[in-house]
Parts: structure tokens; C-alpha cells; sequence
């Protein structure tokens, strides 16, 4: 079984490349972040023409998410429970639904700004009662992972220059505790480093040529309970897909399943 996260920045614009990566890539189960368009417009009859289910949680602003399925879709629940709301609402930032024999949460944790912005006092905020949700499905015997664009870099080697970040969001002590708090919750990072390269990084900036420079940042993640740890026997990633025109910030995180 491969399931996959990918950070799209609109599936509206990157429709035609996600259909085509979901067809070469042979992925059984994608969570989508920062879709970019409500619940109406997400593609559902496309990605229902390759043999995939949908469920979506989106308003159309820069958030929502969706997970995709082609071997099931139960027991969906949209929002994150007990979540924190930012300017009067609660954002859609969270999915999670049970594909076969796993249960997925697809996540886009807050961005955070600045560290004295209110933006990222609302992100720890959000990762708390993140690891409070998922304590129980992280606990079930079957396997279960949050998978999706965490906007935190777990160590300076997952950055390309520590230095370059400093004082900056994605890489301070209160949000690395915060990924902590999924560890004491039952959860590991379930894609090793190194893995194929030495910097397997998963989102570049568009501008100043990061991408040929590799000045990227691992903030992708799959964390997983022990069940579904143990079922994990290959992760990489796409790398590919970050290359060429209209190719998303993100690279796509897949990870093999022998269940």
C-alpha cells in the first residue's frame, strides 16, 4: 500500500500535474494540502474518473485539505477537534479518514508568520490540541499516521542553513516541543534521514532559485503510531515532481506499506 502527502499550493493549478503524478506514482491514498479553493470546486469528478474517492475539507482561501482514496474512505472527520479558531473561525487544516486497513489524518499546521505574531502563538496553539485528537487513534492497534505540511523543521539538518533562520518560525525550541508532544502521544517520524541524498528536503521558495541551489527545508512529515511504524518498508522523496513548469513549492512524500 503507498500512501503519500503533498502540499499542492492549489490544486487548481496543479491539477493536470497531480493527476498525471498520481497515475506514474501508483499512490493508494493522497492527503492534499493548501488546495486553495472551497469544498464545490475541488476536483472530485477528475480524480473519480482515475478511481479515486474524495473527501475535503476547504473554504477557499489559502488553506484546506482533502484526502484521496482508491481503497476506501470511511469514518471521515473534518476539522480538528478542540481546535483553536484564528480571526473568529476555525480553518480548515485538518482531515482524517480511514482508507483500508489505516487511518490517516491529513494536516497543514498554521504557518506561524513571525515568532512575536499572534499568527504563531495560534500555531503551538493548534499543534496542542493536534496531539491531544489524535492521542486516541494513535493508541488503536491498527496502524495510523498524520500525515502533511507541518511547517516545522524537526532539526538544523533538516534546513539548509540554520544560520539563515535564526529568530525566524520552523525551526524554534516551542515548536520542535511541539513535535515532541506527538512523540510522548505515540508517534515517530516514519521517513528516516538520510534517505537517497544527503538533504532530502520537501519545500524550496520559489524565488531567489532555491530549488537549483537546494536551499530547501524538510517540514513535510508522516508520523506514525508503532502498527503502522512497523508496516513502513520504503520512503522517499518525489523529488522529481519539483521540478518544471508549474510545479508546486512542495515535493510529494510517499511512503510503502507492506500490510
Amino acid at each position: 500500500m503507498r500512501i503519500a502527502t503533498f502540499n499542492v499550493n492549489s490544486i487548481t493549478a496543479r491539477l493536470p500535474r497531480l493527476l498525471a503524478w498520481l497515475e506514474s506514482s501508483g499512490t493508494d491514498v493522497l492527503c492534499i494540502q493548501e488546495t486553495k479553493c472551497t469544498a464545490e470546486q475541488f476536483p472530485v469528478d477528475a480524480l473519480k474518473e482515475l478511481g479515486y474517492e474524495s473527501a475535503v475539507n476547504a473554504d477557499g482561501r489559502w488553506n484546506g485539505v482533502a484526502v484521496v482514496s482508491r481503497v476506501g474512505l470511511d469514518d471521515v472527520v473534518k476539522g480538528l477537534p478542540g481546535g483553536p479558531e484564528y480571526g473568529g473561525v476555525q480553518e480548515p487544516r485538518a482531515l482524517s479518514a480511514t482508507c483500508g486497513p489505516v487511518r490517516v489524518w491529513s494536516v497543514y499546521v498554521p504557518n506561524g508568520r513571525e515568532v512575536a505574531h499572534e499568527h504563531y502563538t495560534y500555531k503551538l496553539a493548534w499543534l496542542e490540541a493536534l496531539r491531544s485528537a489524535v492521542a486516541e487513534d494513535a493508541a488503536a492497534g491498527r496502524p495510523f499516521a498524520v500525515l502533511g505540511d507541518y511547517n516545522i523543521a524537526p532539526t538544523d539538518d533538516d534546513v539548509w542553513d540554520r544560520s539563515f533562520f535564526e529568530g525566524m518560525t520552523h525551526v524554534t525550541e516551542p515548536e520542535r516541543a511541539a513535535l515532541a508532544g506527538l512523540r510522548e502521544a505515540g508517534l515517530a517520524d516514519v521517513v528516516p534521514r538520510p534517505l537517497k541524498y544527503d538533504h532530502p528536503f520537501t519545500y524550496w521558495d520559489y524565488r531567489q532559485l532555491c530549488f537549483p541551489k537546494n536551499r530547501g527545508m524538510r517540514i513535510d512529515l508522516v508520523y506514525g503510531n508503532e502498527p503502522f511504524a512497523k508496516a513502513v518498508k520504503d520512503s522517499y522523496v518525489d523529488r522529481e515532481e519539483r521540478k518544471g513548469k508549474g510545479a508546486s513549492d512542495h515535493a510529494p512524500v510517499v511512503v510503502d506499506l507492506d500490510l
